[in-house]
């Protein structure tokens, strides 16, 4: 959250390859970027990694993902697959643009990184982000699981993208075809201009209250 709240009007704060290419994807963000972001995310992935393992003393391994004892491959995807997709539809729905700003937005993917925590950690170590993943495992030596932690994030992205991108469409086709409809009102004002123009309108004066209701309409 102090991420969002302190580097989201700097570079967006996506932290996560699979985010920026989610933003790439609902056309936010420009793909020409999404190469560096990435290089960049798992960049720091490593030097975090390093940096626990050299200072702090703590072994790379401790960092790493991989499935439960007891859960195959294919149910850590699963379970990558599921959190990713609830985690960037809540990053495409309270961001502006391609960026994380915000104390809704920060809250909002706070809260939701810690309630997946304590739901997938026991099944496949809830990382939702193919660069959090690739750190340990690099500094580690120990790639034998990461291809769950990369399609797995990368098909919940790719679909929460779609069904953000399918609602924006319907809602500027929706906003486009209020736009280019007539007005009812603007066409009885003209209808009774063009009555009185040529002479249709009667020459007895009309009921107050029917006066009226013809003046509020135009």
């Amino acid at each position: 959250m102090g991420i969002i709240l302190f580097m989201g009007k700097v570079s967006g704060s996506h932290l996560n390859p699979v985010v920026s290419i989610a933003f790439a994807l609902r056309s936010d963000f420009p793909w020409w970027r999404v190469p560096g972001y990435i290089i960049v995310q798992l960049l720091g992935a490593t030097l975090a990694c390093l940096f626990l393992q050299h200072v702090v003393d703590v072994s790379a391994t401790f960092g790493s993902n991989y499935p439960a004892a007891g859960y195959s491959n294919m149910s850590a995807f699963w379970m990558e697959f599921i959190l990713t997709l609830g985690l960037v539809s809540v990053i495409l729905g309270t961001a502006s643009g391609a960026q994380n700003i915000g104390i809704v937005g920060a809250f909002g993917v706070g809260g939701y990184i810690a309630l997946a925590g304590l739901w997938g950690s026991p099944i496949s170590g809830t990382s939702m982000n193919p660069a959090r993943t690739f750190g340990p495992d690099l500094v580690g030596a120990d790639f034998s699981s990461y291809w769950v932690y990369v399609a797995g994030p990368l098909a919940g992205a790719a679909v929460a993208a779609n069904r953000q991108g399918g609602r924006l469409r319907r809602l500027r086709q929706k906003l486009d075809s209020q736009v280019a409809q007539p007005r009812s009102y603007r066409s009885d004002c003209r209808s009774l201009v063009q009555e009185s123009a040529t002479g249709a309108i009667s020459a007895t004066p009309p009921p107050r209250s029917a006066a009226r209701s013809t003046v509020s309409r135009c």
